[in-house]
């Protein structure tokens, strides 16, 4: 189909309703045929750029690597089954087999043996 050029044709602004000719028509973003002193070009805060989702995952994880543990200070004593406990050996080497001491603070005193 064929449109004719325009040239002697008129629009009518849809903001200021004056005739203006058709070659100088624009369009606004929101369809609207305006003259140019009609014009203004979309704003950028009508439009923000889009934020993507939370990142979730790690790049490049490592597996979780089980770490020694040190049992947590076990110690052992020199009658163990009285006090009911069955340790023989302490992982980190702190056996208290036959030593003694004596210790104060203040009015508190404390005794081994």
């Amino acid at each position: 189909m064929a449109y004719a050029s325009g040239k002697y044709a008129q629009f009518i602004c849809d903001t200021c309703g004056w005739a203006f000719p058709y070659k100088t028509a624009k369009m606004t973003w929101q369809g609207d045929r305006v003259c140019g002193e009609c014009y203004e070009p979309k704003h950028p805060q009508l439009d923000p750029p889009s934020i993507g989702a939370d990142a979730e995952a790690l790049w490049k994880p490592r597996p979780e690597v089980p770490m020694p543990q040190s049992q947590l200070g076990l110690v052992t004593t020199t009658n163990p089954s009285a006090a009911g406990m069955s340790f023989t050996d302490d992982p980190i080497g702190s056996k208290f087999d036959g030593e003694e001491g004596t210790g104060a603070v203040g009015d508190l005193t404390v005794s081994t043996g």
